[in-house]
């Protein structure tokens, strides 16, 4: 299971800060960015019923500076390629970490690069978009929950 966190740990496409958020400056002078501390409990479920990553931009930031404001524990990471780089150039790194196992991969910006991946492995691949103005909900984890339960 591959998780992003902006667009949706941080609903950075929200105009206010949705109920359930707290805004923290993690990068001085970049502006707050927008955490719920409930997530980190939907992290730990989503850890019980498979191998989790963090497949960010953030890459070991996200266990350093993100996950402690959940209370989780480090979670393994996609090396991406350095920052700044293309959306679909997560695929490749993607794909080299994930080889044939299954994979429900969780972002906000799946392209199409993305989807045709998804489409052409043998392995069983979901998909799950997140809207960047709302994040990520109590059922896009039961989505994940019940299609790793149906492996």
């Amino acid at each position: 299971m591959l998780l992003d966190l902006d667009g949706v740990l941080n609903p950075f496409g929200a105009s206010t800060c949705p109920e359930g958020y707290v805004e923290h400056e993690f990068y001085p002078g970049e502006g707050p960015l927008r955490y719920c501390p409930a997530h980190g409990e939907w992290i730990s479920e989503l850890a019980t019923a498979g191998e989790l990553r963090w497949a960010t931009a953030w890459g070991d930031d996200a266990n350093t500076l993100f996950a402690p404001m959940l209370g989780i524990e480090p979670l393994p990471f996609v090396p991406f390629p350095p920052l700044p780089f293309l959306p679909e150039q997560k695929v490749p790194a993607i794909a080299e970490v994930v080889q044939d196992r299954p994979a429900a991969w969780i972002d906000d910006n799946h392209t199409e690069a993305g989807r045709r991946w998804a489409a052409e492995r043998a392995a069983p691949t979901l998909l799950v978009p997140i809207d960047s103005e709302v994040g990520w909900t109590r059922d896009d984890v039961e989505k994940v929950l019940a299609w790793a339960r149906d492996l």
